[in-house]
This record gives structure tokens, C-alpha cells and sequence, in this order.
């Protein structure tokens, strides 16, 4: 059932077909426009204000610039739903804990994160959320549009009203919560990138960072929680931990995969002006369009106890089920749940092994893809036992003469 009651308005037909050509362009529904011009009313008490659409002049630019920044913003700008955050951050309830919180977000008032924390500040028992709005996306301040509405600013929270503060529609009654005394909302001198020295500053405040970062940041996103020695619990792609600079911090054992999503795609929310091209997208019965991806996984770096459950291993070793490598010492194991129980030398498995990876059953000694030989290290190399194959483009596994797909080569631990 909708959550909100459905409203007939009857609107000319030329009328409403010149807004909709403006709002496509501003890039917004007809729906949201109504529900903005709506609040606007009930905020001012009066008609609040003159929508127009200022038509730059036309300049030169550099088509392949342009296209370019386009489709970095509309590929990362993902909203991922308030269930999947849930269902993870229970998870971690002990952690988080008397921590402060960081959420670098579009912006605040529209995310799933920071309205996940503000709901559960007390039974979390929460020091502090700060969340952070980049003034560059296309949402920032359509919720709660503080003056000078196009420039980022950041969001304090330190307690919560006794009254709930969840609205009938799914929204937070931001009026209440920034009334509290110990709460703030400020701007920020800069455009509320992660990278600016402001953002860098409220990083250094935080013990644990939540949020789903730009998909095509995420190597220099999660370096930078690195280098500050933060815990996190972030959304990324299961691919991203095949990087250069992320796998390193699996292999180390810095970084894992976090419980609740393991297999299948998620549903993200997209900006108004998103195209729907794709298979499994649409809009949902509030209005809002989303997508599915496949292969999204939460990274983190704090523990559970499920993490150290070991894989049940039911297959033994034989040498014509398992063919060994033409330029690794190690055997082929085509899928994670066929793991020999008897073989204790070097074995290739697939990249989703990491999501039965436990660390007290298994060691990760390195990632045999096509960046091998660049990226690992001759002892390691050695270790594996690697020979370069003319076939084998960097580092691939060759079996018959083919290379197979990159495999992580672990060994289990005997100990």
C-alpha cells in the first residue's frame, strides 16, 4: 500500500505539458515539484516563491569533458535502501556504541544513513552523528533547503528528542531534531568533497565512518579511511576488493566482507533524471526510481563472530577432479564449496570466496589475475611457485593452454 494518499488535481493539458518539458530539464518529477511548492506553502504560510528556469547562454566546452563528468555523477550517485542498512548495522550494535558516526553523504536529509542513526541514536547509545552534504549532487537540499541552498553544510547530531521524530510519510521531523539544543547545522566553506580539508577534519572526529561512497572513488575513499586508521562499514563492489590498492588490505586481513549481503543484487534509489534502461529498474509506489546491481558488498573492518565460522569442506582431492596450474604450484578449484578438506597446498578459488572467508581456517597468499606480476611481490611469486606462461597475460592461471578466470590462491591453515 502507498504510504501517502493520492491527490487529483486537474491541470490544463498545454499548461501541464510546458512544466513537464521545464521540470525534465531541471531534472525533477512533476510530483516532487508539487510536493517542494507544497512544503514551501506550509513553511511560509503564503505563496512562497517564483519557480523560473535561467537558460545559460550557450559556451564552448569540451564534449568529451562534459560527457565524462556526466556520467561519473549519474553512475555514482546511488541510494542505498534503509533495510540493507539495517539489516547490517545490527550487526555491529556493541561497536558502535558510545562511537561518534560519520556519514559523508549527497546530502543528509536524504539519506538512508544518516535517517537510520538519527532514529536509533539511543538504542544505540551514540556519542555523536556527522553528516556531511556535497553540494555537487543533484539532490542536495531538496529536503530540508537551508539558505544559500547550493552550498554544502554539515549536520551535528548529539541527542535526540524523547517524541519520535519519524513521520507518517517515512521522513524525519528535521524541525524537532535541530531544535535540540546540542544539534547543529552550519555550512561548509568548500563543496563538501570527502577529499577537502574540512571533510578530512570531521574524518579525524569520527571513530567509525558508514556510508555508501561514489562507486568510482571507492579505492581513493577507502584509502583515506585507511590512512586515518578508522573502523568503517562501507558499500561497495565485490570487484573493488580485486584492486590494487583494497586487496592488499583483504590479504592482511584489514579488511572483509560485512554479514548481511552475501549473494544476488541490491536496490538502489536514483536521482530523478536517471535514465531506466536497464533490466529490474522502475519506480516504486512512492515515486522514486531505483535500480538493482549486482555484486554490492559492505566492507568493513569490525569483527564478528560469524566471521570466524569455518567452511564445512565434504570434497577430497583427486587429480583428475582437481588440474593443477601450468604456471602456479597450486590446483584449480573451480567453485568455493568443492574446497578439498585432504589437500593442504595452494589452491586457486573464485574472487566470492571471500564471502565464506574465515581467517583462522584459511591464509589469502595473493590474487592470480592479470596484474600479477606487477603487483605482487617476487617473494610471493616464488611462494606460489609462478612461472610466466606466454599465454597467460600478467599472471593469469593456464590450464591446457588457456588461461581461467583470476583466482585468489589461498592455503589452508593447518595449525
Amino acid at each position: 500500500m502507498p504510504n501517502k494518499p493520492t491527490t487529483t488535481i486537474r491541470i490544463d493539458l498545454e499548461v501541464k505539458k510546458r512544466a513537464s518539458e521545464v521540470f525534465d530539464e531541471i531534472g525533477i518529477s512533476m510530483s516532487a515539484a508539487i510536493n517542494t511548492f507544497l512544503k514551501a506553502v506550509v513553511r511560509e504560510g503564503n505563496m512562497p516563491f517564483d519557480i523560473t528556469l535561467k537558460r545559460p547562454k550557450s559556451q564552448p566546452k569540451s564534449g568529451n569533458a562534459t560527457l565524462n563528468h556526466a556520467f561519473i555523477v549519474k553512475k555514482d550517485e546511488f541510494y542505498t535502501q534503509y533495510e540493507d542498512i539495517a539489516r547490517e548495522m545490527v550487526r555491529h550494535r556493541e561497536q558502535l556504541k558510545g562511537k561518534t558516526i560519520l556519514c559523508n553523504c549527497d546530502d543528509p536529509f536524504e539519506s538512508a544513513f544518516f535517517q537510520f542513526f538519527a532514529l536509533h541514536f539511543d538504542k544505540l547509545g551514540l556519542a555523536r552523528l556527522i553528516s556531511t552534504c556535497y553540494a555537487e549532487s543533484s539532490i542536495a537540499g531538496s529536503e530540508y533547503p537551508l539558505e544559500q541552498a547550493n552550498q554544502a553544510y554539515k549536520a551535528v547530531v548529539t541527542e535526540v528528542p524523547a517524541e519520535p521524530i519519524a513521520r507518517p510519510d517515512g521522513s524525519l521531523d528535521l524541525e524537532a531534531l535541530f531544535a535540540m539544543p546540542g544539534n547543529s547545522l552550519a555550512h561548509l566553506a568548500g563543496d563538501g568533497d570527502f577529499r577537502s580539508g574540512e571533510c578530512e577534519a570531521l574524518l579525524k572526529e569520527a571513530d567509525i565512518v558508514a556510508t555508501n561512497p561514489p562507486f568510482s572513488l571507492f579505492r581513493e575513499y577507502i584509502g583515506q579511511l585507511e590512512r586515518h586508521k578508522k573502523d568503517f562499514i562501507i558499500l561497495g563492489n565485490m570487484n573493488a576488493a580485486t584492486y590494487k590498492e583494497v586487496f592488499p588490505l583483504f590479504s592482511n586481513n584489514n579488511v572483509w566482507y560485512g554479514e548481511s549481503i552475501r549473494s544476488g543484487d541490491r536496490k538502489f534509489y536514483v536521482p530523478d533524471n536517471y535514465p531506466l534502461n536497464a533490466a529490474n529498474c522502475g519506480v516504486d509506489e512512492r515515486g522514486r526510481r531505483f535500480i538493482r546491481v549486482k555484486g554490492v558488498r559492505w566492507f568493513t573492518n569490525l569483527d564478528t563472530d560469524k566471521r570466524h565460522e569455518p567452511l564445512s569442506l565434504t570434497r577430497l582431492y583427486t587429480p583428475t577432479e582437481y588440474p593443477r596450474y601450468e604456471n602456479y604450484d597450486a590446483i584449480e578449484v573451480g567453485r568455493t564449496q568443492n574446497i578439498p578438506a585432504d589437500y593442504n597446498g595452494i589452491m586457486g578459488v573464485p574472487i566470492t570466496f571471500l564471502d565464506k572467508y574465515s581467517p583462522d581456517q584459511f591464509e589469502i597468499i595473493m590474487l592470480a589475475n592479470g596484474n600479477a606480476r606487477t603487483n605482487v611481490s617476487p617473494k610471493i611469486l616464488r611462494e606460489a611457485g609462478y612461472c610466466p606462461h606466454p599465454e597467460d597475460r600478467g599472471g593469469v592461471g593456464i590450464i591446457d593452454g588457456r588461461r581461467v578466470y583470476a583466482r585468489l590462491l589461498i592455503r589452508r591453515k593447518t595449525s
